[in-house]
């Protein structure tokens, strides 16, 4: 940490600190790695597939929090070592909070950006846990001790304000009335740049009172997030401490905003990239952060001499009330908070990337200063000046409306801001003091009920926000739904909550649920419809995912750590109970491979998401369905590698069995929009009239978040092995079409036919023992796709249609065969023959260690077929498809001299190789004497002459052994698939034991016979090949 706080106000460049967490517990568990190293002010990460790959990136401050503390007595986390490279709570706040508070006391604005992905450690720097006070709290503190000391010379009035931005709306988190449908207005004046309209600030003269109100903003924020089904992670939070200091002596007031604000989650979406959305990305909610970093980049470019047009601080909501922050009037600093685990190096690359370009923003701050008495007389002379203007025009009798009602405008703005002026700080104390009060009685009261009576506790995917609301359980019976109108009743909101969702009932100490029919309600991650008794520490989802954790009485609290159960462990229990388990592999390591831990955390994250949008889709009636699923889970390439795992939604439409495969990225954008149609929704049933757009019923489907044109859809893959060609055997297979999931969804007769040119079918005599034979010579080949069995895509829906795809060794575009429809056992009858007019080594590689991979492709109503593109394909008048032509096509450029050695070198093997031709015939006719005297005078009984070559039968010897492989490989295929279905109890585990020793025991002793088989029908042929020797030699 070079900079000092002194220096931070010595330049107007934004200041940037980067933080980096430990790991928390999934990481742990899941045995991360950290690929973030730091050395004084610089970071460098490595991307953990290719550990050479470093970045290397230096900012104003680094902390190291990763490692190297512990904890004390009195729960704060500090350095092991006195003088240890961890940077504490305290060490954070002397470099970055030190230098905010000395800017906003000498006159200036000062600003605080919190920026990294969801769970990087924001809010702990931010707001902090516990004891360990993070920079907002600490901020605080200390800003009324200097207050404090210096009251002899000046008078301080403190001012707070705690608002939300969500969706393009602002909330106003201290509102005490219903809250502003559409949010609060942002508006625009010369003087003070964009401001709030409206927004509640509440005066303060200590640092407990604005604990509280951050305690009463949080529980506003909880409580708005879950009724409009808001995700907390994509909203931005804004507190604003207005310090007003007032010198008397100088008739001196110096004004200056201190802007707190902790940005929504930053995380990047895993995607292929290889699909766009038709609907825009980037919607409304996604509309701060993209023109954020618009902004930034546009203040970087200009900061750097590059001449920019247009900053887009207009396009958002956030980047207008940021204005003065970013290149305006304020100093500012960025904190950006870093993950070191390698399951999150898109992300933190990504943020740290962000962070370098906002350090080179430059700002223009000035000390905001101003006569008091001065700016009281200017405002009375200028209202003086207005009512002339206004008697004038009424003794003229002009018709000057619009001018009459901007002077009255003007004129009452002038008298507020006069009496704001000389209003007394007390009177605005005693405003408040009734809020004190009463909010006092309120958590008096919260407490005393803890500790006599059950409750249930929110846990939000925010660790801000878990823990705020408290729904405690008396005795009796106790309604809880959306309903409030009865008075034993508890009102909760959210989706999928119903109007009598469940009852409580807490009957002789102990505490049973009930849900309602209709309703859904998860306990420890499993649905229940039945009466259930709660015990101390169950987890509750009630409807589609308001989370909450049953505590039970004091009695039965003991000191369990209530930590572990956030939102994540909800989360993953959900997962558990699917079969989605981490840390668990087949081999029993514990060490989880990172792609699957990507995966669980994919899974995870995604698991609430697909449970609002489903509830979201029937109470719009959309007749949409969403599950998730596992891309790849068990599939391979042609070289029989695992494919890389990602998480993917199917989206199908229960009415027309219409079927849509969304990615991550696609399916969150499209989320996002889904809420904001429900919200149109949920506002038509109110009776609010919304200001635009058509109702959520009335949506047209282009603009459907919900639906998506019908496209050909991947079902699954089978692998057809290509060594046989290497020696052109035959090859006959009935190929399992495995699904993303290792699901079954047809099984296909294909068929491998070496030829010759005119498609002829090769005997066994063609057959060959040592595939380099064909290196330089044409290989034909035929690929037959014959007929598709038990189709799962068409048994499901009449309907559909269904084709194939390949791509074979260096063909650019895939092959597709012709469509066939509403057929679950479909003859394909496709052939496609293949040629290499010279082949190469590297074909011949491929052929033995590769297998063609044909992809089954569902077709739906309305999508077109898939057309084989023949684009940089060659192929032969006959239709025969050209492949392994490097040579030909791409002819190295030579020189006439290299071209002139190449032709003698190659007369000299010519003329070698008529040399060697003449001699062969010469020794061929003394063997075909020698056969001749042998069969005249040697007995022709023994009948040397009909028996098969040596090389002919080793031949037919590989063909079986090919043969007798292929039933092998089945077997083994069938192996890895037999596993035990979810519900299975101990008894159809033991049953599921036996039949895989079975399975066992028939694979071992089929391979054992193939290679025994093998080994007598060689050793039958060189004793022949030796009796043969013995009686020609």
């Amino acid at each position: 940490m070079k900079a000092k706080a002194s220096d931070m106000h010595s330049k107007d460049c934004v200041k940037v600190a980067v933080r980096v967490r430990p790991f928390n517990k999934r990481e742990r568990d899941a045995g991360g790695h950290c690929v973030v190293s730091m050395a004084s002010s610089s970071i460098t990460i490595q991307d953990p597939r290719d550990p050479q790959n470093r970045r290397l990136f230096c900012f104003d401050y680094a902390y190291w929090s990763h490692s190297g503390f512990s904890q004390d007595r009195r729960g704060l986390y500090v350095p092991e070592e006195a003088g240890g490279r961890y940077a504490d709570q305290d060490s954070v706040f002397q470099d970055l909070g030190e230098g905010i508070l000395e800017n906003a006391l000498q006159g200036y604005n000062a600003t605080l950006l919190a920026y990294g992905q969801t769970g990087s450690g924001k809010s702990y720097s931010m707001v902090g846990y516990g004891p360990n006070k993070g920079l907002v709290p600490k901020l605080c503190e200390r800003l009324f001790e200097a207050i404090g000391e210096n009251k002899d010379t000046r008078q301080c009035q403190v001012f707070f304000s705690m608002m939300e931005i969500y969706n393009e709306q602002v909330i106003d988190l201290l509102s005490r009335g219903s809250r502003t449908s559409g949010g609060l207005r942002v508006r625009e004046e010369q003087q003070r740049g964009f401001y709030v309209e409206g927004f509640r600030t509440v005066p303060c003269d200590s640092a407990q009172q604005v604990e509280q109100l951050m305690e009463q903003g949080t529980r506003t924020r909880t409580t708005a997030a879950t009724h409009m089904n808001a995700n907390s992670s994509r909203s931005h939070m804004l507190i604003i401490l207005q310090l007003k200091q007032i010198f008397s002596k100088e008739s001196i007031t110096k004004q200056s905003n201190i802007n707190l604000v902790d940005l929504a989650g930053s995380e990047r979406q895993r995607s292929s990239g290889s699909e766009a959305d038709r609907l825009k990305e980037g919607t409304a909610i996604n509309l701060s952060l993209t023109t954020l970093g618009n902004v930034i980049s546009a203040l970087a470019d200009v900061a750097v001499g590059k001449r920019v047009v247009h900053v887009p601080y207009r396009d958002s909501i956030l980047t207008k009330l940021l204005q003065s922050a970013l290149g305006g009037n304020s100093r500012t600093v960025m904190i950006a908070t870093l993950s070191p685990a390698d399951i999150c190096y898109e992300e933190s690359l990504s943020t740290l990337r962000y962070a370098e370009r906002a350090k080179r923003i430059q700002n223009r701050a000035v000390v905001n200063e101003s006569p008091t008495e001065r700016l009281v007389k200017e405002l009375k002379a200028e209202n003086a000046k207005l009512l002339q203007r206004l008697s004038r025009l009424g003794h003229e009798g002009r018709r000057a409306h619009d001018e009459t009602k901007e002077l009255r405008q003007l004129l009452t703005h002038n008298e507020l801001q006069i009496k704001a002026i000389q209003t007394l700080w007390e009177q605005h104390l005693q405003e408040a003091l009734k809020d004190w009060e009463q909010q006092y009685a309120n958590i008096t009261q919260e407490r005393r009920m803890m500790q006599m009576h059950p409750y249930i506790l929110n846990v939000n995917e925010d660790a801000q926000l878990s823990g705020v609301v408290k729904l405690f359980i008396q005795e009796g019976e106790w309604d809880i739904g959306l309903g409030d109108s009865s008075p034993r009743s508890v009102s909760i909101k959210g989706l999928g909550i119903q109007e009598r969702h469940a009852v409580f009932r807490n009957e002789q100490r102990r505490v049973t649920l009930t849900p309602q029919p209709g309703s859904k309600v998860i306990v420890n991650g499993h649905d229940v419809s039945e009466t259930t008794e709660l015990q101390h520490l169950d987890r509750l989802i009630l409807g589609s995912n308001c989370t909450y954790l049953f505590v039970g009485y004091p009695s039965e609290r003991g000191g369990e750590d209530w930590g572990r159960y956030d939102y994540d462990y909800f989360q993953s229990e959900l997962a558990a109970a699917e079969g989605i388990h981490l840390g668990e592999s087949s081999a029993g390591c514990s060490q989880t491979d990172p792609s699957l831990l990507a995966v669980f955390y994919d899974y995870i994250k995604l698991m609430p998401m697909v449970a609002e949008a489903n509830q979201m889709s029937q109470e719009l009636n959309k007749e949409v369905e969403f599950k998730l699923e596992i891309k790849n889970l068990a599939l391979s390439d042609s070289k029989g590698h695992d494919l890389e795992k990602e998480i993917v939604v199917r989206v199908t439409s229960t009415e027309r069995k219409q079927v849509w495969m969304w990615s991550k990225a696609k399916f969150v954008n499209r989320k996002f929009l889904m809420e904001e149609v429900y919200q149109q929704h949920q506002a038509e049933q109110t009776g609010v009239s919304r200001a635009e757009g058509l109702p959520a019923a009335a949506l047209p489907r282009d603009k459907d978040p919900f639906w998506d044109p019908v496209e050909p859809l991947l079902l699954g893959y089978a692998h057809l092995w290509l060594q046989s060609l290497a020696f052109r055997i035959p090859l006959e297979e009935q190929l399992e079409v495995l699904g993303s999931e290792g699901t079954e969804e047809a099984i296909l007769q294909a068929q491998l036919v070496p030829c010759n040119f005119t498609g002829l079918p090769l005997g066994e005599d063609d057959i060959l023992i040592d595939p380099s034979e064909l290196l330089g010579r044409r290989l034909d080949f035929q690929l037959v796709l014959e007929q598709c069995c038990g189709l799962r895509w068409i048994r499901e829906a009449r309907n559909r249609g269904v084709q194939f795809g390949f791509r074979l060794f260096d063909c650019s575009q895939p092959l597709y065969t012709p469509a066939v429809w509403h057929n679950v056992n479909p003859l394909l009858e496709h052939r496609v023959h293949f040629a290499s007019l010279h082949t190469s080594q590297r074909l011949l590689d491929y052929l033995q260690s590769s297998a063609v991979v044909l992809e089954l492709w569902g077709l739906q109503d309305g999508c077109t077929d898939l057309v084989s593109s023949l684009e940089g394909v060659r192929m032969t008048t006959e239709g025969v498809f050209i492949i392994d032509e490097e040579g030909p096509t791409n002819p190295a450029p030579v020189n006439s001299a290299e071209l002139s050695c190449s032709v003698r070198a190659l007369q000299q093997d010519v003329e070698e190789l008529k040399s060697v031709n003449t001699s062969l015939r010469k020794e061929n006719q003394s063997l075909r004497e020698q056969l001749n005297t042998a069969r005249n005078g040697g007995g022709g009984g023994r009948g040397r002459s009909v028996r098969p070559s040596s090389d002919a039968e080793f031949a037919r010897a590989l063909k079986v052994f090919y043969h007798s492989m292929t039933s092998v490989r089945a077997q083994l295929q069938r192996l890895r698939r037999h596993r035990p279905s979810e519900e299975s109890d101990l008894l159809g585990l033991r049953l599921i034991t036996d039949e895989q020793s079975r399975l066992l025991r028939d694979f071992s002793e089929q391979l054992e016979q193939s290679v025994s088989t093998l080994k007598q029908d060689v050793a039958a042929i060189v004793r022949r090949k030796r009796e043969r020797s013995g009686i020609w030699s």
